[in-house]
C-alpha cells in the first residue's frame, strides 16, 4: 500500500511539473495552469503577510546567542544547496567555530500519524529531542530516518554535528546546550524566520534557471518573489556556464538583475566540480578518468538530472541509458536491477549515480555491473574574496 501510494505521488508530481513548465500541451493542462495561477496569487499574499507579521513582531522569532547562517534559495529544488552548506561548514570549522547543521529532514521518516494528530488536537508541545544524525564523531542514523541531505552532510563532515527537526529553534537550543555549538547552519533555512539573532542569510541562485518561470508556487517554482533576494547578505550563483558567448551574455544579464535586486550582498560564482567516483558498496575510489571512452548507464532521482548527465558526458562517458526518477525517489532493489539489466543490453560497462541517490540505494543481491556515485564539491570561480570575507565576518562576530 505504501509503495503504491509513493508511486502515485511521484507520478502526480512529475505530471504537475510538466504542466507548470508548459511541457504539457492541450486544454486540460492550460486549465490546470489557470487554476494554479489563482492559487499562486493567494500564496504570494500569504508569503508577504507572514514576512510582515514577523517584522512587526506579531509572529515572534527567537535568538539563541550564537551565530546563525541560513542557506537556502528562492526556488524549490535543484540549485545545488548541499555542497554549499558543506563548504560553509568546513570553512567555519577550520576557522575555529563549533558548527551544527540543522535540517528539516525533507522526506525523512516522520513520527507516526496517530502521534502527530494527537499532538495537534491536544495542543501538546513537542518535547521530543531532535534526531541526531551525527554527534560530530559518529554517523548515528540512516538516510531513511534522517533524510537524504542530512545523511549526506553527516557522511562528508564527520566532525560536524548534524541534527534533524522541523522545529529548528528547539534543535538549535539542543546543539548549543548538548554539544556546545556556537554556530548554527540552517540547511534550506532562508524561509525559516523563527530563528533570528546574529544571522547571515545565504541565497543560492541557479545560473541556468535563476527564477524558474517567474511564478510563485504552485504555478511556478518560486517560494518567494525575486525582490526578496534583497534580504541576502551572500548570494551564490551556482552552475555558472561561460562556455559560449551566448552563455556569457546570459550571465552578464543575470549579474545585472541581481545587483538591481540586491546591490550590497557579496556575490560568489561557482560550479559543481567532480572530485572522484566511489563504488556505492565497497567504498573504493577512482579518478575522474574512470569514464573516459566508456559506455555508461546513469540512474538518478534528483531535481535536474540533465545537469548530472551532462557532467558525465563532459568526463568522456558515452551514456547508453539514462533512467530518471522523481526527486528524492527511494529506489527499490528491482528498480536498480532493471537499470543494470537494461544497461547491459545496451553495452554499458558500469552504472553511475549521484551521491544523493547513492544514500538511498538498497542492498543488491547481485551486481552484474559495478555501481559508482560521483562525489562533487563547490568550486568558486569568481568572488572567492567575498566568500572569505563572509566567513571572517561570521567568525569575528
Amino acid at each position: 500500500m505504501r509503495e503504491s501510494w509513493r508511486q502515485f505521488t511521484e507520478q502526480a508530481e512529475t505530471w504537475l511539473l510538466d504542466v507548470i513548465i508548459q511541457d504539457r500541451p492541450g486544454k486540460k493542462a492550460a486549465a490546470v495552469r489557470f487554476v494554479l495561477l489563482v492559487f499562486s496569487k493567494g500564496f504570494g499574499v500569504a508569503v508577504k503577510a507572514r514576512r510582515f507579521l514577523y517584522s512587526v513582531r506579531i509572529l515572534r522569532d527567537a535568538t539563541l546567542g550564537v551565530q546563525v547562517i541560513a542557506v537556502g534559495n528562492l526556488t524549490v529544488g535543484g540549485t545545488g544547496k548541499t555542497p554549499v552548506v558543506e563548504k560553509f561548514a568546513r570553512a567555519l570549522q577550520d576557522a575555529g567555530r563549533k558548527v551544527a547543521i540543522l535540517s528539516r529532514g525533507y522526506r525523512s521518516r516522520p513520527k507516526p500519524l496517530r502521534e502527530r494528530l494527537l499532538d495537534k488536537l491536544l495542543l501538546r508541545e513537542d518535547t521530543t529531542p531532535p534526531r541526531v544524525v551525527s554527534d560530530g564523531h559518529s554517523l548515528l542514523l540512516d538516510s531513511e530516518s534522517s533524510g537524504d541531505e542530512p545523511y549526506m552532510l553527516a557522511s562528508n563532515l564527520q566532525d560536524v554535528v548534524v541534527l534533524v527537526d522541523k522545529d529548528r529553534v528547539k534543535a538549535g537550543r539542543y546543539a548549543v546546550e548538548r554539544y556546545g555549538c556556537d554556530t548554527l547552519l540552517l540547511d534550506d533555512g532562508f524561509q525559516y524566520l523563527r530563528l533570528a539573532g546574529r544571522r547571515t542569510d545565504v541565497v543560492l541562485v541557479d545560473a541556468q534557471q535563476p527564477f524558474g518561470n517567474e511564478h510563485l508556487l504552485p504555478r511556478g517554482t518560486l517560494r518567494e518573489p525575486p525582490s526578496h533576494l534583497g534580504r541576502a547578505k551572500v548570494i551564490f550563483l551556482t552552475k555558472v556556464d561561460r562556455s559560449t558567448p551566448a552563455a556569457e551574455v546570459r550571465l552578464t544579464h543575470l549579474r545585472a538583475r541581481i545587483r538591481e535586486l540586491n546591490p550590497r550582498a557579496e556575490v560568489v560564482e561557482c560550479v559543481h566540480h567532480p572530485l572522484y567516483f566511489q563504488d556505492v558498496f565497497t567504498g573504493e575510489q577512482h579518478g575522474l578518468d574512470l569514464l573516459q571512452g566508456r559506455k555508461v548507464a546513469s540512474l538518478s532521482g534528483i531535481a535536474q538530472p540533465e545537469s548530472f548527465e551532462g557532467k558525465l558526458s563532459e568526463l568522456g562517458a558515452k551514456i547508453v541509458l539514462a533512467r530518471r526518477f522523481a526527486d528524492h525517489h527511494r529506489f527499490s532493489q528491482q528498480e536498480v536491477l532493471d537499470a543494470i539489466n537494461r544497461g547491459k543490453k545496451r553495452g554499458a560497462e558500469m552504472l553511475v549515480t549521484t551521491q544523493k541517490d547513492a544514500v538511498r540505494f538498497p542492498k543488491i543481491d547481485r551486481r552484474d555491473l559495478p555501481i559508482y556515485f560521483m562525489r562533487v564539491e563547490i568550486k568558486i570561480i569568481a568572488g572567492a574574496e567575498g566568500f572569505d570575507d563572509a566567513v571572517r565576518r561570521i567568525c569575528f562576530k
